[in-house]
């Protein structure tokens, strides 16, 4: 029998295939075909490329075997970072994919591993993770439906990533309140969310990078931060569209920058490391010199 899709699960770090196998499991009907690779345990320590590569392998066999059946596609985590890199090299496979699903995935770089490896030297899996794949990332959602799914649990981050490394300019993006980074690995929410999803409800509008958010972006180091440091920082400048940015300098000597419209909506929240203190201020007064060259 023909399959009526191919389902590809993929876990995440320091995991194996247990609970993406039962997420698939559920979301899946009889005639669909499951493949849910367990990598090795130690590997997902090291580093992401031979990950990437078992993936890539993996896929293109199940692919081959059935040249004509869609494919969706859900990955939890590192599991969603490593099919941006699978996708990114088969563009060939793009029209069939139906739907690609990202579960807690720090598609901007986990701050984490920025924190561990902050100049991204190589120290196990620390500099993989630490990568900003956003580029990639708002490339195959242009292309390909796509729904970001993140949890939040300290207002701000699931308790491993931060909501805001989740966030896919194109994508479609829901934020569960409540929901750790484990638990998102196999909840009914998730399954209830994906099946809404690939039935074709619009469960919220692409999302839109803001100008100054992807201009404070481009500074190198920039890190997605938590939200909840925003009530200690003081407002910088504020563009003529009434959108402000706030600073605020953490005891240890790191600068935080938030962003906030309007509507005083908090939009973005980042950090930058000693290594780009210069970097980050030289920015800053950039923008805060063509602010007052427009008034």
């Amino acid at each position: 029998m023909t399959p009526d899709f191919i389902l590809f699960a993929q876990h995440g770090w320091a995991d194996n295939n247990r609970w993406m196998l039962a997420l698939a499991q559920e979301l899946a009907t009889e005639a669909t075909e499951i493949v849910a690779p367990s990598l090795n345990y130690a590997m997902t320590w090291l580093r992401m490329a031979p990950l990437i590569e078992e993936v890539d392998q993996i896929a293109m066999a199940a692919i081959e075997q059935q040249p004509t059946v869609p494919l969706r596609i859900i990955g939890h985590s590192m599991g969603g970072l490593i099919w941006l890199e699978v996708l990114t090299r088969h563009p060939e496979w793009w029209p069939r994919v139906q739907a690609l699903v990202l579960v807690a995935s720090p598609v901007g770089g986990a701050d984490l591993g920025r924190i561990i490896d902050p100049l991204q030297v190589g120290l196990g899996i620390a500099a993989d993770l630490g990568r900003d794949r956003r580029p990639l990332a708002m490339a195959i959602a242009a292309a390909i439906n796509t729904l970001v799914l993140a949890g939040n649990t300290d207002g701000g981050s699931d308790g491993t990533i931060t909501v805001e490394s989740t966030k896919v300019p194109n994508a479609q993006f829901i934020c569960l309140e409540g929901l750790s980074h484990a638990e998102m690995r196999h909840h009914p929410a998730i399954v209830d969310y994906v099946h809404q999803f690939w039935d074709g409800q619009v469960l919220s509008p692409p999302l839109m990078q803001h100008p100054l958010v992807e201009r404070l972006r481009q500074i190198p180091g920039m890190t997605d931060a938590h939200l909840r440091d925003f009530d200690r920082a003081q407002r910088f400048l504020t563009l003529d569209d009434g959108t402000s940015l706030y600073v605020w300098r953490h005891p240890l000597g790191i600068d935080h920058v938030f962003v906030v419209d309007a509507e005083a909506a908090l939009l973005y929240s980042g950090y930058v490391g000693w290594l780009h203190y210069e970097d980050f201020w030289q920015a800053l007064r950039t923008l805060k010199a063509e602010q007052e060259e427009v008034l």
